[in-house]
C-alpha cells in the first residue's frame, strides 16, 4: 500500500522498519560483504516520496545494489530545484562514506533520487564507466550553474557535447570519491554543485583523481536544457533513452532543474513502464485487491461531490454516483453545492440515499462557502473521519462504470484520476504537459492517450474533475486548494507538484466522460432537453429510444413497420423525452386558440388550425432542426430511398394538444410538406381515449399509437388524412412538416 510518511528524528525505529520494507520491495539495502561488490549505488533522500519509490523501482528492476542515506533527517540544503543549495548532501556523504574510504576496488555511483531513473544494470554501467577511462566521472549539462562566471574556465568540448559539471550524478572509485567529498568544508546551505565545480576546475586536482565530465551523455543524461536531445526508443519489451545529438544511450536519466513535469512524462516510458510491444507494464506493479472483501473490510472513503456551476444531466450524475459498487456503509459523504440551480437535485439525492452513508456533510449556497474553502474542508473532514481515501467528483464528470472507485483503489497510487473526455472531442480532465507557469501545453502523447491508442497509467502534471487521493496524504494537503491568483484546480495541482506528489491518470478502462457546461441555459423547466448540440452523447442516452438504431439495421423497406401504405412507424424518443417536452409546453402555457388567425405565421392565417405551441415559442427550434438532421433524416432515407435533404428544412414544428373540451379532432387535410413526422407524446387508454390518425384515401387508421414512436408519411397530395376524436383525457403529438 502506498504511503507518504514524513519522518523526523524521533521515530528512528519506524524509519528503519519502513526503509527495510521499501528495500524488500524495490531492491537491496546492504553494507555487508563489500569486498565482492564491484558497484554500489548511493543516493540521498530525507523523505519517502513518489520520486524515491520510482528511483528504487528502477534500481530493483536492474538488480542494482543501492544504499539510501539521510532518511529521517530534516533537509537543510534549501530549494535545490530552483535555487543554489544542496551542501547538506555533501555533509551527509562525508559521514556515510567513511566506511568505504579504504575500498579502492569498489566503484560508487551517486545519483539524486527524487528525479532520477536508471535504465540498465551493473554490467552496462561499469562498461560505460571503464570506457570513459577515468577514476571519477561527473555528469554534464549545458548550463554553468550556479556561477556562470566560471564558464570560461571549463575545458572546451565538441559540438553537441555538454561542457559544464552537474552534481546530480557521478561515479568513481570509493577511495577517490571519499577524498573529494572530504577535501573541503561546506555549509549545508552552500551549493554542492559549486563545491564539485571548484574542485574539478583545479587542474592539479583534476589530474590527481583523473576526473572527467560525461560530455556525450554516455552514462548520465541531464534533461534540463536538453529535452530536444532525447527521445525514447523501444527494443522488444525494453525502453531506453537515446540522445539524438551524440548517438548515446545514457543509463541515468535525470530530470534536473525546473523540468519535473517533462521528466515525469518521459519517465512514464522508461524502466519498461510502457513499451510499444507490451503496453503498460507498470500498471500491473504494486496493485492491491479489495473486490473479495466483506463489506465491513472495505477501506473507508470520503466521497466528496462538488457542484460549482450549473451543469446539465446532474440527475444522471447523482444516480450514477449512487450506483457505484462500493458499500455505502464504508463511505462518508461530503457535498458542496454552490449553485441554487442544483438545490433540488441535491435534495432529491439526499432523500433517497442519505441514510445509507456512514455520515453526511452538506454545504449549500446559503452557507456562503466558496469552492477553494469547500475543497479544503473536504480534506479536513477526511482527516477527522480517518478515511483511508478521498474520492472527489465534480458534477460535470459522469462516472458511468460502477466499478470505478474499486478500480482506482486497486491501482494503488497516491493520487489517481480516471481519464474522462468530452465525447467526440479531445477535451479531457488531464494535461500531458504544462509550461513553467503551470498552464496547459499539449504533450506529444496527449492525443494518443485521449484516443486510447496508448493505454496505461500516466504520471501527469494536472488532473481535475474526478480523482482519488490516498488518505495518508491528508496531513500534507492543508489549504492546498488556495493559492493567490489561481483557481482551485490550478492551486491543487501546483501544490502537488511542489510537494513532489505524483498525479496519475489512467485510461485502462472507460470509467465515464465529461459533460460540457459552458453557457448552460437554466431558464427552462427541463434544461437538459436543450443540450442536444452541446452534449449529444448524454442527450441521446437520456432522450433517444433504446431501440432507435434497430430501424437503421434492417435490410429493405418491407422489413420496416408500415401500419398503412407508405406510412412508417419508428421508435425514436424515450418516455422521458415525451414527458419533458409536454411538461415544457404546459409550463410555457402559450397554447394557440385553434383559430384560423395566427399571428405566429408570416401570413397571419392558418388554413387547418390546431391548439398548439411552436418549438420557437419555447426556444427549442434550433435544437429541433438538429434533431431532424441527426435522427429523422437517416430514418427517412430508409423509408423513402432516393430522397435526400441535407439539412432537412422545417418551418412548422409544433406540439398539438387534443381535448374533448378544447379541440378534440382535426378535419381532413393535406400537409404542406414533402413528408411529415408525428411523434406520440403520451399513451392511449392511459392518458386519453380515442384519437389517432386516419388516412382517408386508403381508409386506414392508426389508433393504437405508441409513446415515443414516430409516424412518417408523405405530405401534399397522396396522404389526405384527419385527426380522430379524443373522447377523454388529453392527447399530445409532436408534428414537423419537413421540406415544405
Amino acid at each position: 500500500m502506498y504511503t507518504s510518511m514524513r519522518f523526523n528524528m524521533e521515530n528512528t525505529k519506524k524509519i528503519s522498519l519502513y526503509i527495510n520494507a521499501l528495500i524488500l520491495i524495490y531492491g537491496s539495502y546492504s553494507v555487508a560483504s563489500l569486498e565482492d561488490k564491484e558497484l554500489k549505488l548511493i543516493t540521498i533522500a530525507t523523505d519517502v516520496t513518489d520520486g524515491l519509490r520510482r528511483y528504487l523501482r528502477s534500481t530493483n528492476k536492474y538488480g542494482l545494489d543501492v544504499e539510501v542515506f539521510g532518511m529521517g533527517q530534516d533537509w537543510r540544503g534549501g530549494d535545490v530545484a530552483n535555487h543554489a543549495g544542496g551542501g547538506h548532501k555533501v555533509n551527509i556523504l562525508k559521514k556515510e562514506l567513511e566506511k568505504y574510504k579504504a575500498h579502492d576496488d569498489l566503484i560508487l555511483m551517486f545519483t539524486d533520487s527524487y528525479d532520477v531513473v536508471l535504465t540498465a544494470g551493473k554490467k552496462e554501467i561499469l562498461g560505460k564507466f571503464k570506457k570513459l577511462n577515468a577514476r571519477v566521472v561527473f555528469s554534464a549539462e549545458g548550463f554553468c550553474w550556479p556561477d556562470p562566471s566560471l564558464a570560461t574556465s571549463y575545458p572546451m568540448v565538441k559540438e553537441n557535447e555538454k561542457r559544464y559539471l552537474n552534481s546530480g550524478g557521478y561515479i568513481g572509485y570509493a577511495k577517490d570519491l571519499y577524498e573529494i567529498i572530504t577535501l573541503r568544508d561546506i555549509k549545508d546551505t552552500d551549493d554542492d554543485q559549486l563545491y564539485f565545480t571548484n574542485i574539478f576546475l583545479d587542474n592539479t586536482l583534476r589530474k590527481k583523481w583523473n576526473m572527467k565530465l560525461d560530455v556525450k551523455s554516455d552514462l548520465f543524461q541531464n534533461l534540463n536544457g536538453a529535452l530536444d536531445d532525447v527521445t525514447i526508443k523501444f527494443k522488444s519489451d525494453h525502453s531506453f533513452a537515446y540522445n539524438v545529438k551524440t548517438g548515446t544511450t545514457p543509463i541515468v536519466v535525470h530530470g534536473n532543474g525546473p523540468i519535473k513535469p517533462q521528466f515525469n512524462r518521459i519517465a512514464n516510458y522508461l524502466v519498461d513502464g510502457w513499451t510499444s510491444q507490451s503496453g503498460c507494464l507498470s500498471c500491473k506493479e504494486e496493485t492491491i485487491s479489495i473486490k473479495d472483501l466483506k463489506d465491513e473490510e472495505f477501506p473507508t472513503v470520503l466521497l466528496s461531490l462538488f457542484f460549482e456551476q450549473p451543469t446539465p444531466f446532474a440527475e444522471e450524475f447523482l444516480e450514477r454516483i449512487a450506483e457505484l459498487k462500493y458499500p455505502k456503509s464504508r463511505m462518508d459523504l461530503f457535498i458542496h453545492n454552490n449553485v441554487e440551480f442544483h438545490n433540488k437535485d441535491v435534495a432529491n439525492f439526499l432523500e433517497k440515499y442519505n441514510d445509507l452513508y456512514r455520515s453526511t456533510t452538506v454545504l449549500m449556497p446559503s452557507d456562503g462557502i466558496h469552492e477553494p474553502a469547500a475543497r479544503n474542508w473536504a480534506i479536513e473532514v477526511c482527516k477527522q473521519k480517518n478515511d483511508q481515501y478521498l474520492f472527489s467528483v465534480d458534477v460535470y464528470a459522469q462516472i458511468t462504470d460502477p466499478d470505478t472507485l474499486i478500480d482506482l483503489i486497486e491501482q494503488n497510487r497516491t493520487v489517481l484520476a480516471p481519464i474522462l473526455t468530452r465525447p467526440y472531442k479531445l477535451w479531457s480532465n488531464f494535461w500531458g504537459a504544462v509550461d513553467r507557469n503551470g498552464w496547459y501545453v499539449r504533450s506529444e502523447d496527449y492525443i494518443d492517450i485521449v484516443e486510447k491508442r496508448k493505454i496505461g497509467l500516466w504520471n501527469v502534471p494536472y488532473i481535475t474533475g474526478s480523482y482519488l487521493i490516498h488518505g495518508s496524504l491528508m496531513k500534507d494537503l492543508r489549504d492546498i486548494f488556495v493559492a493567490e491568483g489561481k483557481e482551485a484546480d490550478m492551486a491543487f495541482c501546483g501544490g502537488l507538484r511542489q510537494r513532489g506528489i505524483f498525479m496519475y491518470a489512467t485510461n485502462r478502462k472507460i470509467h465515464g466522460h465529461l459533460v460540457e457546461y459552458d453557457d448552460m441555459e437554466t431558464s427552462h423547466l427541463h434544461n437538459d432537453l436543450y443540450q442536444i448540440i452541446q452534449n449529444p452523447y448524454d442527450w441521446e442516452q437520456k432522450y433517444i429510444h433504446e431501440n432507435y438504431s434497430k430501424s437503421l439495421e434492417v435490410e429493405g423497406i418491407n422489413q420496416l413497420v408500415q401500419p398503412c401504405p407508405d406510412v412508417f412507424w419508428f421508435p425514436i424518443v424515450s418516455n422521458r423525452f415525451a414527458d419533458d417536452l409536454v411538461a415544457e409546453m404546459e409550463h410555457a402555457n402559450q397554447w394557440s386558440g385553434g383559430k384560423n388567425e395566427d399571428p405566429r405565421l408570416a401570413t397571419g392565417y392558418e388554413n387547418v388550425p390546431t391548439v398548439d405551441t411552436h418549438m420557437n415559442q419555447i426556444g427549442l427550434e434550433k435544437q429541433w432542426l438538429h434533431f431532424l438532421k441527426v435522427y429523422v433524416s437517416p430514418l427517412q432515407e430508409k423509408a423513402f430511398a432516393g430522397y435526400h435533404s441535407d439539412p432537412p428544412r422545417a418551418i412548422m414544428n409544433f406540439v398539438v394538444r387534443y381535448r374533448p373540451d378544447e379541440q378534440d379532432r382535426l378535419r381532413p387535410h393535406h400537409d404542406s410538406s414533402t413528408f411529415t413526422i408525428n411523434i406520440a407524446l403520451n399513451t392511449p387508454k392511459v392518458d386519453f381515449e380515442g384519437g389517432g390518425c386516419r388516412f382517408i384515401r386508403y381508409n386506414c387508421s392508426v389508433t393504437a399509437t405508441r409513446k415515443g414512436w414516430m409516424l412518417m408519411h408523405p405530405g401534399r397530395l397522396t396522404h389526405y388524412h384527419e385527426g380522430l376524436v379524443v373522447t377523454k383525457g388529453t392527447r399530445y403529438i409532436m408534428i414537423s412538416f419537413v421540406d415544405p
